[in-house]
């Protein structure tokens, strides 16, 4: 797929904004309506005070004004160890090797209805502290592969061209296909180098109405 096409199919607007599933798009997903939900969000930023924290911030403001149930997981500030492909999980009833983070994490992705994924831009893909976590899910892919779950991507960037975020987008786009989940939602905060530049934008309130919407 060429960038123009590319940019067209993410729907990505000169303001550095994408949103599938609109508040109007919204409306129409198989997740809106009465139903209280269990949602997990994930972050991988190091940083508690920047930009994409700020957006998980108001994107769970959002959510749990609607009445949801909302579990945060701060990957950046956990116990993490990374998928080393030992394949011992898939050996009988063997569970990862690893006994750090992930078992607290894990009990909550199994019950989640709606898994959000926020993270800052690193070298054009997810942040290391958050990949390191999806690369995690290996050990349970049975449990969660066509599980009827949704999922959202929350990221910010400093750079704003066209094509900033076109690896991450496709990254997601690609884990989703695996899984079986469906997308319920792309914020993209380009442009937003630190916390006081964000502030003054609208990706904050569209977060929030992000998890409002659901």
């Amino acid at each position: 797929m060429d960038r123009r096409n590319f940019i067209k199919n993410t729907a990505i607007t000169a303001a550095g904004i994408a949103i599938l599933g609109s508040a109007a798009g919204l409306t129409n997903n198989k997740i809106i309506g009465d139903k209280k939900m269990n949602i997990l969000v994930i972050t991988g930023s190091p940083h508690k005070k920047g930009t994409s924290a700020l957006l998980a911030d108001e994107f769970i403001k959002g959510a749990q004004e609607k009445g949801h149930k909302v579990f945060r997981f701060d990957a950046a500030f956990e116990e993490l160890h990374p998928c080393i492909a030992c394949e011992v999980c898939k050996t009988g009833d063997k569970k990862c090797i690893y006994k750090d983070g992930m078992e607290k994490l894990n009990p909550k992705l199994f019950e989640a209805d709606v898994v959000v994924f926020v993270t800052p831009l690193y070298y054009f893909g997810f942040s290391s502290q958050i990949k390191m976590a999806i690369d995690r899910f290996h050990a349970n892919n049975h449990k969660i592969i066509n599980t009827n779950k949704k999922a959202m991507l929350i990221a910010t960037s400093a750079a704003a061209n066209d094509w900033t975020m076109e690896g991450l987008v496709t990254n997601y786009n690609n884990i989703l296909s695996f899984l079986g989940w469906e997308n319920s939602g792309i914020l993209l905060a380009t442009g937003c180098p630190v916390r006081e530049v964000i502030e003054k934008t609208e990706f904050p309130k569209k977060a929030y109405e992000l998890g409002k919407n659901l």
